[in-house]
């Protein structure tokens, strides 16, 4: 909830995602349903009403694959 408005981020059945830090670059690898996945929670933050500021952490203990590195999904309104 933010500002008083709840945003509700889903996941597909069966999604699959994994983050890797290969040094210079970020891999997200993602099944089907994992990438139908992150597409809804970018589009969820990016509903008219969400603050600058708004984010979700995806982490192996919240919807990634065991290895994977953390990921942060912020809207940033600042140009």
């Amino acid at each position: 909830m933010t500002d008083g408005t709840t945003r509700v981020f889903t996941w597909e059945e069966g999604a699959r995602i994994e983050v890797r830090n290969l040094g210079g670059e970020i891999v997200i690898e993602a099944n089907a349903a994992g990438l139908k996945t992150l597409a809804g929670h970018l589009l969820t933050l990016a509903q008219d009403g969400t603050p600058d500021g708004a984010h979700l952490h995806l982490e192996e203990s919240n919807g990634l694959e065991e290895g994977s590195v953390s990921l942060i999904l912020e809207r940033c309104d600042d140009e």
